[in-house]
This record gives C-alpha cells, sequence and structure tokens, in this order.
C-alpha cells in the first residue's frame, strides 16, 4: 500500500515507510494505541453486555434484557458523541495531545468502574461516562497523525489507524475467551467474567502516561498558535468552522458518510452477536453437550473471522482510495454494506455459515472506517481540523444512538409477534436502508485525491 494521494509534491521516489521519522512513529504508536484500546473497550462492551445485564436484572425475560441493553448501547453512543464534540474542539483550542491524554484516562477509568457496577443503572450510567472519553480519541488521534507525518505517509498511516481497531476487537475476542477458559476450569466464578473483562479493559491509563510526558503539538498547530490564530475560546472553532464555506461544505460531506457507517455498524452490524446468540444456542440445543460453552466458542471464532475481514476490507478501501479515488471506494463499500449485510442477516443459520458470512460482512462495513480516517482529516483546515474531524465522524453517534431505540422498538414491537430469531432478523434487514443515504452522499461528495492537506 504505497500512497500516490495527499500533497501532489510528495517524493514518490521512495517507500512511504522510509520517510517516517523515529519521532512520528512513536506519534503513530500513542495515538493508534489510544485507538486501539479505544475500540478494545468497545468490543469488551459488545460482548459483555448481555452476560452483564444478564447478571445484574436476575428474573427478567431475554428479550427485554436484550432490549435494555441496546438502551445502554444507546447511551453509551450519545456519551460517545458528546465526548467527541467537546475534545475535538478543545484539541483545537488547547492542544491535541494534551487533550488526547484526557480522553484516554476518561474511558480508562469508566472502563474499570464499569467492573463494579452493582445494577443495570449504574452499569448504563458508567457506559456513558467512558463514551465521553472514547468519543474524543478518534477526531484527536486522526489529526496528530494527519499534521504530523509526511505527506506520503499519511494516507498509509491513517489506514493502519484504523487497522488497529481490528487488533483491539481482536484483543478484546483474546481476552474474553481467556476469561471464559478461567471461569470454566473455576478459577473465576462464571457470573462474575463480565467484571473482569471491564477490569482489564482499564489498562490504557498506562498509555495516557506515556502521551502525557512526551508527545508534542503538531507543527501546523504551533505555527497556528504562534501566528495567535488558534480559537479564541474554548468552543470557539465552531464559529471557525460555520464560517468557512470550505469547511462546511465539508462538514455536510464528512457527517452524512459518517452517520451512515456508524449507524450501520452501531445500529445494525453489532447486533450480529445477538443474532449468533440466539442462533447458534438452538443449534448446539439439538445436539447435546454444553451448550453454553459451545455458543460462547462459536461467537468468539466468529468475531475473530469477522475481524480478520474487517482488516482486510480496510487494505482494500485504502487500495482503491489511493488508485482509483475517495468517492468510488465509498461507493463500492457502501454498496458492499447494504448486500452483505442483508444478506447475512436473512440466512445466518449455523455456526459454520457465520464463520464465512461474519468476515464478508466485517470487510463490507469495516472498510468505510478505513475511509473515514482518510477522507475526513482532509475536508479541514488546520486550524478546525479536529474539530472538523470529531464533528462529522461522532455525530453519527447521535444518529446511532437513535438507530439502536429505533431497533429496540422495531424488535420489541412491530416485529415482536414473529418467532425468535425473526424480530432480530427483520429489524436489521429494514435498517440496512440506511446505507443508501451514504450511496447517495458519496455521489456528490468532493473528491481530496491528490490534494494536500489545508494547513
Amino acid at each position: 500500500m504505497t500512497p500516490r494521494g495527499g500533497d501532489t509534491t510528495a517524493d514518490r521516489s521512495e517507500p512511504w515507510w522510509r520517510t517516517v521519522t523515529p519521532y512520528q512513529w512513536f506519534v503513530f504508536a500513542v495515538a493508534g494505541g489510544a485507538w486501539l484500546f479505544d475500540n478494545l473497550d468497545q468490543r469488551i462492551f459488545s460482548l459483555a453486555r448481555i452476560p452483564a445485564l444478564t447478571d445484574l436484572m436476575p428474573g427478567v425475560e431475554a428479550l427485554d434484557v436484550q432490549a435494555y441493553a441496546k438502551i445502554v448501547t444507546a447511551l453509551f453512543l450519545i456519551g460517545w458523541g458528546i465526548g467527541g464534540l467537546i475534545f475535538g474542539s478543545l484539541g483545537d483550542r488547547f492542544g491535541r495531545s494534551r487533550l488526547l491524554t484526557i480522553s484516554i484516562l476518561i474511558y480508562s477509568v469508566g472502563t474499570g468502574l464499569t467492573a463494579l457496577s452493582a445494577d443495570e443503572h449504574q452499569f448504563a450510567a458508567l457506559r456513558f461516562l467512558t463514551g465521553l472519553g472514547i468519543g474524543g480519541v478518534f477526531g484527536l488521534a486522526v489529526a496528530i497523525i494527519a499534521e504530523s507525518v509526511s505527506a506520503a505517509a499519511r494516507l498509509a498511516m491513517l489506514a493502519l489507524l484504523q487497522v488497529l481497531s481490528t487488533v483491539g476487537n481482536i484483543g478484546a475476542a483474546l481476552t474474553k475467551m481467556g476469561v471464559d477458559s478461567l471461569a470454566a476450569d473455576g478459577v473465576i466464578a462464571a457470573h462474575d467474567s463480565w467484571r473482569w473483562l471491564f477490569a482489564l479493559g482499564a489498562i490504557p491509563a498506562l498509555l495516557a502516561v506515556a502521551s502525557g510526558f512526551f508527545l508534542k503539538e503538531s507543527d501546523p498547530w504551533l505555527r497556528l498558535k504562534a501566528a495567535n490564530a488558534l480559537p479564541k475560546s474554548w468552543f470557539g472553532s465552531y464559529g471557525q468552522l460555520f464560517a468557512n464555506r470550505e469547511d462546511r461544505r465539508g462538514l455536510l460531506f464528512g457527517t452524512l458518510l459518517a452517520i451512515t457507517g456508524v449507524v450501520g455498524l452501531w445500529g445494525i452490524g453489532e447486533y450480529a452477536v445477538d443474532l449468533q446468540h440466539t442462533v447458534f444456542t438452538s443449534y448446539y440445543a439439538a445436539r447435546g453437550g454444553d451448550v453454553g460453552a459451545q455458543v460462547a466458542n462459536a461467537k468468539n471464532w466468529a468475531y475473530l473471522l469477522q475481524m480478520i475481514g474487517g482488516a482486510l476490507g480496510m487494505f482494500a478501501f485504502s487500495f482503491i482510495a489511493d488508485r482509483m479515488g475517495r468517492r468510488p471506494a465509498f461507493l463500492i463499500a457502501f454498496t458492499a454494506a447494504l448486500i452483505v449485510t442483508v444478506f447475512v442477516y436473512w440466512r445466518l443459520e449455523t455456526p459454520l455459515d457465520a464463520y464465512w458470512m461474519m468476515p464478508l460482512m466485517g470487510a463490507a462495513q469495516l472498510s468505510l472506517f478505513a475511509g473515514f480516517s482518510i477522507y475526513l482529516p482532509e475536508l479541514f483546515g488546520a486550524n478546525v481540523r479536529g474539530t472538523g474531524v470529531s464533528f462529522a465522524y461522532n455525530l453519527g453517534r447521535f444518529a446511532a444512538a437513535g438507530g439502536s431505540f429505533l431497533s429496540a422498538a422495531l424488535t420489541t414491537q412491530v416485529f415482536a409477534a414473529y418467532e425468535t430469531p425473526l424480530p432480530l432478523r427483520y429489524s436489521a434487514m429494514v435498517m440496512c436502508a440506511v446505507f443508501l443515504v451514504g450511496l447517495t452522499t458519496a455521489l456528490f461528495a468532493p473528491e481530496t485525491k491528490g490534494k494536500a492537506l489545508r494547513d
């Protein structure tokens, strides 16, 4: 993946990785590590929310637990969105590196405290708090990397940033497999296994220490500071963002694209785990043996394969974006996400189905997120880049929260009369219509391939 887009004056005579200095690799390691652990936390939540709420809501019907889990997911996403809107703007005003450190600490502490939840209400509140910290990471990390590395390396390193999200997700799945193994061996209580998962999610606090001591602000931000051109108030970057016509245009297209991708993942894709649980339970119950252990193992393997597919999809998006342009890459990815996601929810019946269907869905849905890393920072000037990227990316969290509420309503009200798991299938298939928004937006979005960042 040797990018050709970006600054048209960039030297193409050597591979991109040879243009990266040791400090720039350190910048990538800190920002990428923050995003990796951010996604590890997200995945721990996705994998542990049903066991956690089942433990915290004894005697409640499974379908009602799943519905409450969607509400908790919505609150998590709302916190995520609010955090992104706040920390992106503060990063433009006070420094991206400083605010990245604070974001990491918030989501680390929130995750650790989640392990101590006494009831479902505390669990929901702590997920909201964790979401605030998680929301700040992406926009700040993308802005820091985009402004710190050479133009030749920018596309590849921003794509690799999103590939690290799949590493974090796989790390969460492996962590869950390890915790499940300890529970099966009686080392830890099975009903407390979800608490161990969240406790392990507090580890990123160590990364915040390294970030705070050694990560410097980017040269474009420092030049703006020296010229007294930074936003004059805490949220002054929003005024600058909306005052500039090119930034406003970028915000419109970036936000619509991100909303579609985020709703597709969090309002639809995330509930594939719930569908798998129901389908796998019926499958193994008809065959005997330890149903719970078999279901957990099958779900873990399906997820690992999904993340491998996601990583490959991100590399494919980056290749297409580099050779053909950002707009063609989004058009292909949104089309694939629509077709593949509908097919998976319609046809998934057995663990064997999941082992080849989930990698396809992961590739289709997650490829879009490589696009957000690459494309969003190219839409904004340096003075509002953190705000613009965070706003566009995280506004989708509010839409995804609405998608979670809608999905819960479709499952428990509109399609509730159907036999399980049909409510899950039908609600997800109906919501796949959101991918049409992304397709339409991509048709008219500005092409940024071959253009330098506006610094």
